[in-house]
């Protein structure tokens, strides 16, 4: 089987889908993430734009799976927000919107941050990300998995313990329809000793069930073990290291998984090529940041 590695990469007019694919291609990779529109707000365009068909071709012609491709969902969406009821409301909405999308342009996977609580309280905010997904899952059409990352505990973030994944798939009317991205930088920061790898993929398999694993974020981090804070950082300059990163990449239960690259861009140029070339390799390039400054 193939090694499933990629990077997060931008829709970029005109070409939008066919961008994304010839910047993975150019950077290694053979499968990709991508937003549908920015991350950060709702306005969208047609995906009829999109060139979906021709980006379809290449990608076939480069052995990039339809299956392995990840679509985020934008940070706005928070399920969680009880202290604002209407903001849940919207992200309902907005949610069944972009899950016609990632089907419309082929795709399956569409990776969710859970939500936060804003004051109200974790068991609170789980207990409206379950219902608030439920009716998801009531009104959508389409089959598209979501797949609930896994966070780092930043403000008032749920979902960043296995258990509160756990319960969001246990309190759904559809848990056929979850999945989970496990985001190594994300779970550094809660607490999990990423160093620890099967350690870990035990863990989530009692608590959580490696089935429901879909995709898996390789990011290093700027931060200590539990800190709680969310900053990535680029493969081999962080806390978890290069040699930990790439147990993840090459563990063979994992091997199916599309690894999806976050890492930081360094004076607005991308890393991910280099970033992807050591991985595949296993080879740390000792100061190879400084080389494409």
């Amino acid at each position: 089987m193939p090694l499933f590695i990629g990077s997060h990469v931008d829709l970029v007019a005109p070409d939008y889908l066919i961008h994304a694919v010839e910047t993975s291609i150019k950077n290694g990779a053979n499968t990709m993430m991508i937003y549908t529109g920015a991350p950060q707000n709702s306005i969208r365009k047609p995906t009829e734009i999109m060139k979906i068909q021709e980006a379809h071709q290449l990608m076939k012609m480069h052995g990039m799976p339809l299956d392995k491709i990840i679509v985020h969902a934008p940070y706005i969406i928070n399920l969680g927000n009880t202290i604002n009821p209407e903001t849940a409301t919207i992200g309902v909405t907005f949610l069944i919107r972009e899950l016609t999308r990632v089907q419309s342009m082929g795709f399956s996977t569409l990776v969710l941050h859970p939500g936060a609580h804003v004051g109200a309280g974790s068991e609170v905010a789980l207990a409206s990300i379950s219902e608030r997904l439920n009716q998801v899952f009531a009104e959508d059409k389409t089959n598209v998995t979501i797949a609930l990352e896994t966070m780092a505990g930043k403000g008032s973030e749920v979902g960043i313990r296995f258990e509160e994944i756990r319960y969001l798939i246990d309190h759904s009317d559809h848990p056929e329809r979850l999945g989970v991205c496990l985001d190594t930088c994300h779970i550094h920061d809660a607490g999990y000793d990423v160093q620890d790898i099967e350690g870990i993929l035990k863990s989530f398999d009692q608590i959580i069930g490696l089935d429901k694993l879909k995709v898996i974020h390789i990011n290093d981090s700027k931060n200590p073990k539990g800190a709680k804070k969310d900053r990535h950082e680029n493969i081999g300059y962080g806390a978890i290291g290069f040699e930990a990163l790439t147990r993840f990449v090459h563990h063979p239960q994992l091997a199916h998984l599309p690894k999806i690259l976050e890492t930081p861009w360094i004076d607005e140029l991308t890393p991910y090529a280099k970033e992807i070339a050591m991985l595949k390799s296993k080879q740390l390039i000792q100061g190879w940041r400084e080389t494409i400054k």
